[in-house]
């Protein structure tokens, strides 16, 4: 074995532990919020997040941009799943965490088995762009939902707006993917 396939695969370990490391803390991050926000989103927001994703891949941009869509969708189907066992009166230990990582682990681990995720050159800081995307844009999704439930009980249970739910979710999500559109030009 050659000194520089030594140091790529250094350099790849390196960066599967950096991958172990988001996203465990992506997991813990989330498991403190989900009691609170999973009556928040609706089919109709999966719906808009998973077109976001769609419209993404069809420009060709940036896999970090697509990563933000895909994870705000999977938070969306993860907190939708959750909704409608609570709707179904499903409920047995552990079911919101089993429920994430279901979700996560059945798109991420294709992702990396493909090589989509993880390949050496397709990083941003140091962190696979697919990732980094999916960690930020799962962080913003339900950031932005909690908003939304906080702004809807100040408002006596009431939304200000027409679908602004759906506004609150998407706008940030919008803003986030036109910032790394010009990070990664």
């Amino acid at each position: 074995m050659h000194l520089s396939q030594v140091a790529a695969r250094a350099q790849v370990q390196a960066q599967a532990r950096q991958v172990r490391n988001i996203i465990g803390f992506l997991f813990s991050s989330l498991i403190l919020l989900v009691p609170t926000i999973t009556s928040a989103m609706c089919p109709v927001c999966t719906v808009a997040v998973v077109g976001g994703i769609g419209l993404s891949r069809w420009l060709g941009v940036d896999d970090s941009i697509t990563g933000i869509w895909i994870g705000a969708a999977l938070m969306s189907m993860s907190l939708w799943t959750i909704n409608w066992l609570d709707s179904k009166k499903i409920k047995f230990y552990g079911r919101k965490i089993l429920i994430f990582l279901v979700i996560y682990v059945s798109v991420i681990w294709p992702l990396y088995g493909l090589n989509i995720m993880g390949h050496p050159i397709n990083v941003l800081w140091g962190i696979d762009k697919l990732l980094l995307g999916m960690t930020l844009g799962s962080l913003i999704f339900i950031i932005f939902a909690l908003l939304y439930l906080f702004l809807k009980k100040k408002n006596n249970g009431h939304a200000h707006f027409a679908f602004e739910k759906i506004v609150l979710v998407l706008v940030p999500l919008l803003i986030t993917s036109g910032i790394f559109y010009l990070i990664t030009k």
